[in-house]
Formats: C-alpha cells, structure tokens, sequence
C-alpha cells in the first residue's frame, strides 16, 4: 500500500498578497501553510520525503509541492494511480469562527477549505485514472504521528508546539501502541509559536524564518532585564495552564494579518522595534534572551503537569517549536524524561510525513519502527554525478579518488584551513544538514566562525556553528545526559561542551559554552564517519564543523548541477561529491590558507 503525505496551503501566497499589498512583504509570512513538502510510504516505512523548497528556490515556499510530489513518486517507480491513500497535514471544516469578518471568510473560502485542497490537486493531476481517496488530517495530529509512529516507543508523552494548526497552537496527547489520544489542547491565544515569532519580527528578522537566529542571539544576553515584562506577555495557571495575553493586542482584522497591535504593545514595554539590518544593541540581546527563558519556563510548565498525570517517560516532539534546540536540550538534561525524539522536519514540512503516517495507521496498526537518519530526498548515481561535474565547464578541476584517498584529502584540505563541500547519498529531509548536503570546517580554528559567516555563508556574524562527532566518541567532549545519543543524531539538541575542550574547539563553542551536536553513526553515514575519523587520527580530536550547503537565501543544495554551481561562485575552497574532489581551477595550484591560528 503506498500512502501520499503533503503539507502546506497553495493559495495562501496570492491570498495574503491580495490582503496587504507588494509594499509590506515583511509581512507577508504571517500566515499558515508554508514549508510545503512531500512523503511517501509504503508498508515498510519511508521511501522519500522532500521539501518544495528545494525544487523551486524559494525557501520556505508553500506553493502545492508538485516537484517534491513527482521526485517522491520517481523513488518509488511508482505514479499517483499506484497511490491507495493521500493525506493533506490541514483540516479545516467549516466553522462560525470563518464568518467573524471579510478577511477571515475570504481565507477559509480562498485558502483552507477541503474541498479547495482536492481541487488543486486534481488541477496538477487531472489525468490520473483510478483516484487515490483523499484524507485530511488535522494539522497537530499530523506533527504529532510524525514524531511518535517514528519514535520507536510502545509509549510516550507527545507535545506539538508551533504558531497554529486550525485553531489550536499546543496539544497533549498520550501514545500508546498504536493510538494517540489527545487530552489536552491550547488555544492561539496562547500561542508560543506565534509569540516568539512576533518578537522575531519586531527585532528585525523574518517572521516564520528567523527564529533559529534569535535562539542563536539569546546566549549574547541577559534574560533577567526584561523578565518583568515577560511575565506580563506570558501567565502560567494551574494544572499546565497558560495563556499569552499580549496577543491580544490585535484589536482589528487588519491587525491580526499583520500583528501591528502586538507590536505596538511589545514597543510600549521594551523600546522600539529593531529596523532589519540596523546595528544589533545589548537591548535586542536582552530581549532575546528574556524571549527564550519564557519560552524554555512555560513548556517545562506544561512538561511537568503531563509526566505527572500521565506517568510516561518517554517524551516525542513536533511542530516548529520543537526546531528550538535550546529548548530541547533543557527539556533533555531537566531529567523529566528517560528518553526524548524529535522528529528532525518537526516543522510543517513534517506534517506531510505525519499525515502519510497516520492515514497509514488507520488501515495497517503497526508501526514503521523507530527511524534512523532522514536521507529521504534525491539520490544521484556516479554517471549522473560525472555527467554534471563534465558539463560545469573548465573552471573547476576534478579528480575522481579512492575512498581512503579522498578521506585522506579531504582532512588534509580541512586541517590546512580549507572549507570542504560534501555531497553524497540521498539529501535530508528537514532543514539540518546531517553529512550529505554539508560544509566541513576545521573546529579548532578561532576564526573559523568568521571565517564561514562572512566570507562562505555571507550571513550575520553571531551565528553559531554545529560540530559533528563519531556516536562513540561524543560523550569525550560533549556533556551528553546517559544513555541519550540517540537523541543527538539529528542535530536538533543544545548540550554544554566539555570544559577542558572549550577552548580548543572555539568554531563550534557558542558564547554561552555550549553547542548544537551531531552525533554521527558508522552505518547510517559510513564516508562521513570516515572523514570524522581521520580528523582524529591527524589532530586528536574526531569533530569538524558541520553546516548547511548553500548559500545566503538559497535553499540547500539539491542536484550535482545544484552542488557544482553553488561550489563554483562561492569561496568555498574543495567539494567532495560521489567520488570525485573538485578544486577551483584558477586556486588549485596555488598554497592553501594554513590554520595558523588552529590548536
């Protein structure tokens, strides 16, 4: 039996454009039904899962996921007539809620009604005979199937926490065996989602886009400054009750598509709001960290309630709240839990899985079993790759290597202060890079970090970086909670680095001492475990920095062609793609940088 899994709401785009105009596109992803992608199984598990973002350029993109559709159906030798189920991560049936005014109306009749999700997609497959049946699966059981049917539990508490899913912004269900049964929801006003990306939004950064970037600002400040305020934004209740009376704010239709009264009022309490691209003040810095406290407080506050009534142990996440890794790592080391999974495309583009899973479970109870890493997107093979690297033309200069010869170059490249490109395998699914559509660094570097923000990534200069390690290595330098590796192999968890290895791995050290880790599993990634290896071998530390393939505003890469023109106007230094090192032609004869400044 194949199941189809789709996320994200075509029309929302025009619709919201429609709404506000071109001359306020800085809000423009204010909306839902984004981050739009495609999964398919079949009774096995997972046969491919992508992003449409990574087909069409637009990162984020919520337009119907043709692309990620049709790559889905090629892995499989399959067409959506060999389809039995298709599954939409969205529910939303018709409701007074839709009638309160024009612009509510107009999204549920324009965007979000079910029958709208069919007709489009009988719009890009109006040719297909013997039509799968189509089911719609409401938005938080989606990401809550796509962590838990994933997880490899008999049982567990799961949490899904984004900015909203119909009409609900956090729920509690109990899994066991194959059932999830909801015992608790919280409304959109009481969106932790929502509120954290408007405080993304008001310090300068993309709303629904940005907020990695400020949980990557929070350690830079102090969370006690503006904790007064927080604490107004944000009541805890009895029982695991909270609300966000800030979003209330919102007094008129037209505030709610833009949330000015929610700035409005954030400006009252902590000060103006922060021009995109303007300097960065210790004032920002303290919001930001105020924001993340309250964030990591109020779910520990509804953690502890349900591992209390509940009694379960074993914790799955999802929804884009559960892409905070601070907040995850919290979550890890406050020892409420013996184990906790985070699906790794915890955002809407894992409702696409999530919706395949549990339309699945309705006709097949048994579980896929617990899953290992998400190399579910395109794979290429050596002729398509050589192909690729023949057409790129003379610019680029490539040899093709053994596999202990390329390991071997790659490290030495590395250690030399070069900035190595890895492609292989099959691509991720999720936004983490996990050592198939990856750049390589050397950790020990002090200007490493600089080195990438500014010069390879052209990004801002506080980001951090995430280190990569061999499985059995991992607990040497990093503070890893016993018996939780697993929960590391997704880079999806913050953990303090080791004191006696802060400074000596300073690129992958955030301010704070601590860091996103990658644990690494010789089966899963056998070339890049390898790379890891060596990397000990030469300098006795097995880590190297691990970061996505692109550039600024691009996607990651896809395709070799993807990989190669990428690699050609960047400054990135040498690719390691199938089997093949690729070097600029124009600096392949000339000395590499050294990494004088490396320990």
């Amino acid at each position: 039996m194949l199941t189809l899994g789709f996320s994200g709401l075509d029309r929302s785009t025009a619709y919201k454009r429609a709404v506000l105009g071109t001359e306020r596109s800085r809000e423009h992803r204010i909306r839902q039904g984004l981050d739009s992608a495609a999964a398919l199984l079949d009774d096995t598990g997972v046969l491919a899962a992508s992003a449409q973002e990574r087909y069409d350029g637009v990162k984020g993109t919520g337009r119907f996921p043709k692309d990620a559709i049709d790559a889905c159906l090629r892995a499989a030798g399959a067409t959506l007539a060999d389809v039995d189920v298709v599954a939409h991560g969205f529910r939303y049936e018709p409701s007074a809620v839709w009638q309160l005014d024009h612009l509510s109306a107009g999204w549920y009749a324009d965007v979000y009604a079910m029958d709208l999700q069919r007709q489009i997609l009988r719009e890009h497959y109006p040719a297909e005979a013997g039509w799968p049946r189509f089911v719609h699966v409401p938005h938080h059981q989606a990401h809550a199937a796509s962590s838990y049917y994933l997880s490899g539990f008999d049982d567990a508490l799961v949490v899904v926490a984004d900015g909203m899913g119909e009409q609900e912004s956090l729920s509690v269900r109990t899994g066991r065996g194959p059932d999830l049964d909801l015992i608790a929801s919280y409304p959109i006003m009481s969106s932790l989602g929502i509120l954290y990306s408007v405080v993304t939004h008001y310090l300068g950064f993309q709303y629904g886009m940005d907020e990695y970037k400020v949980m990557g600002l929070a350690p830079y400040g102090d969370p006690g400054r503006f904790r007064a305020a927080f604490d107004e934004f944000v009541r805890h209740g009895p029982d695991g009750g909270f609300a966000v009376p800030l979003l209330t704010a919102n007094k008129s239709p037209m505030e709610r598509e833009t949330h000015q009264g929610v700035v409005r009022r954030l400006e009252e309490r902590l000060g103006a709001a922060r021009e995109p691209d303007a300097e960065l003040d210790q004032r920002y810095l303290d919001i930001a960290a105020a924001l993340q406290s309250c964030l990591e407080t109020t779910l520990m506050h509804v953690l502890r309630e349900f591992r209390a009534r509940t009694g379960l142990r074993r914790l799955c996440l999802a929804g884009g709240v559960a892409l905070n890794c601070s907040a995850n790592g919290v979550i890890l080391r406050s020892g409420l839990f013996d184990e906790v999974f985070v699906q790794p495309a915890a955002g809407d583009d894992g409702t696409a899985l999530g919706a395949a899973l549990a339309a699945a479970r309705e006709r097949r109870p048994a579980a896929p079993g617990r899953m290992d890493m998400p190399y579910w997107g395109d794979g290429f093979t050596d002729a398509q790759i050589e192909t690729a690297i023949s057409d790129a033309g003379g610019e680029l200069e490539a040899r093709r290597l053994g596999t202990g010869e390329l390991v071997t170059e790659a490290i030495e490249l590395i250690t030399g202060g070069a900035t190595v490109a890895l492609f292989q395998g099959r691509m991720e699914f999720g936004p983490r890079a996990l050592g198939n559509r990856s750049i390589l660094a050397d950790p020990r570097s002090p200007s490493m970090r600089a080195h990438l923000n500014e010069v390879v990534k052209q990004r801002e200069e506080f980001r951090p970086f995430a280190p990569a390690v061999p499985e059995e290595d991992g607990a040497t330098y990093f503070a890893l909670p016993p018996a939780s590796e697993r929960a590391f192999r997704h880079m999806l968890m913050v953990t303090p680095v080791r004191e006696a290895y802060r400074d000596r791995l300073p690129a992958v050290t955030h301010v704070d001492g601590s860091a996103r880790v990658q644990l690494v599993n010789q089966r899963s990634a056998p070339l890049f475990w390898a790379l890891l290896r060596r990397m000990g071998a030469v300098t006795g530390m097995p880590v190297l920095v691990n970061t996505s393939f692109n550039l600024r505003g691009q996607p990651i890469v896809r395709t070799p062609r993807d990989a190669l023109a990428t690699f050609a106007r960047s400054r990135l230094d040498a690719l390691v793609i199938g089997d093949f090192l690729v070097r600029h032609r124009e600096r392949a004869g000339e000395p590499r940088r050294t990494a004088g400044d490396a320990a």
